[in-house]
């Protein structure tokens, strides 16, 4: 059962590196690269970047391809370590070796209306439960990548790719991941998975 969003922790909150995933293939869009497409005149990375970077201590751009379009938003970017567009557990990794906090939190480059408290939420779960890694979960579904993982789970991470690895949900639950519910905003984690998705939105 997903633990309910706990109340902020008292403990002191560690520094967090967070990561938006833009390193995918975007087959369903077609082959474009999702993180660029237009929504109200700005790029979907954008939306997801002035969402996410307030709740990080530094915030990191995972991509693989169009790297000078990326870069114009001003974060550091990292490619994949492992080769071969791993997908979004591939982005994890780069970030966990690129980032020098003990805590990582990610997010797609196609979620424009992520929460506001995203990481303070999966921060207290975290903590409440002394877990290693901790998901979104909301409206009777998780949301594997929308997490906060630290650090110490890299290795157990790069075996997992290495040895063709490829589910989020699968890793994390090997992980023993705590999810933590965000009942009160399941619109948040909507995503555009096509180009007609965005045309109408």
């Amino acid at each position: 059962m997903p633990l309910a969003k706990p109340a902020v922790s008292c403990l002191p909150k560690p520094s967090i590196t967070g990561v938006i995933l833009a390193g995918g293939l975007g087959r369903r869009m077609g082959g474009v690269d999702k993180g660029l497409q237009m929504l109200d005149g700005r790029p979907l990375i954008r939306h997801v970047a002035e969402r996410l970077a307030p709740q990080v201590d530094r915030l990191l751009l995972n991509a693989n391809r169009s790297h000078e379009q990326y870069a114009t938003l001003g974060y550091p970017l990292i490619n994949d370590v492992i080769s071969g567009f791993a997908g979004p557990l591939a982005g994890l990794h780069a970030a966990l070796a690129a980032a020098e906090t003990t805590l990582v939190a990610t997010a797609p480059c196609d979620s424009p209306y992520l929460p506001l408290d995203l990481v303070d939420g999966l921060l207290a779960g975290l903590q409440a439960k002394g877990a290693d890694l901790a998901i979104a979960s909301a409206g009777g579904r998780i949301h594997p990548v929308f997490c906060l993982c630290r650090a110490t789970l890299r290795d157990e991470l790069e075996h997992y790719l290495q040895s063709g690895g490829r589910k989020v949900a699968m890793w994390c639950a090997e992980m023993g991941a705590v999810e933590v519910e965000f009942s009160d905003k399941p619109e948040a984690f909507s995503n555009f998975n096509t180009l007609a998705d965005l045309k109408n939105s």
